[in-house]
């Protein structure tokens, strides 16, 4: 599920291709309908779909759409890359769901917290180190279970544009790392924590 220019979903497509991930993405569903990611997905013969809250009534309708589309597609898992909506709890409690967020959680994270104000915030206060998180989705926002965190150091003469950057880099590695490990079913839970196996 994608919003923007798709670069996450670039290194999901190239690393199942190269077989780094052992499975196919059966479907794109994009909330806009000017996402470069959906050219990605054509370019990759993957089949995509826009499909846009606001041209439904009501949060039920909206999942229903998306849920009907993720069957359609046959998904059994779905990779929020750069999806900028959050899912109702229909969507949650159906199907694994894996987040990647451009901070390390649960620092910047939550309501109002995407994009560019993640790295703004994370100048605008300070931090010497900032990273990409790797998380289950529950009903909340950002704050699912972390299978994988990479940290980057914030350096004097940053600018959002310059640490986004350098964290989207680290976000294509461990989300590319992450969905392997789920799709060998290498991944299980106790309590909060997410154990990976070897």
């Amino acid at each position: 599920m994608v919003s923007g220019g798709g670069t996450n979903l670039q290194a999901l497509i190239d690393a199942c291709e190269s077989g780094a991930i052992p499975a196919k993405i059966s479907g794109v569903i994009s909330s806009k309908k000017d996402a470069y990611a959906i050219e990605r997905a054509k370019k990759a013969g993957i089949p995509s779909i826009v499909i846009n809250k606001k041209h439904f009534e009501s949060q039920q309708a909206h999942e229903q759409a998306v849920i009907a589309a993720i069957e359609s597609f046959e998904g059994q898992a779905i990779v929020l890359a750069g999806y900028m909506s959050i899912l109702g709890s229909n969507i949650v409690n159906r199907f694994k769901i894996v987040n990647v967020h451009p901070a390390l959680i649960p620092s910047f994270c939550g309501k109002g917290y995407y994009g560019h104000h993640v790295h703004q915030a994370v100048l605008d206060y300070g931090a010497k180190l900032s990273g990409a998180t790797v998380h289950f989705v529950d009903e909340g926002t950002d704050t699912g279970s972390i299978i994988m965190q990479k940290s980057v150091p914030v350096l004097h003469d940053d600018t959002a544009e310059s640490l986004g950057a350098r964290v989207l880099e680290i976000e294509h590695e461990i989300l590319v790392q992450s969905i392997a490990l789920l799709c060998q079913d290498k991944l299980s839970l106790r309590g909060r924590t997410v154990i990976i196996k070897d």
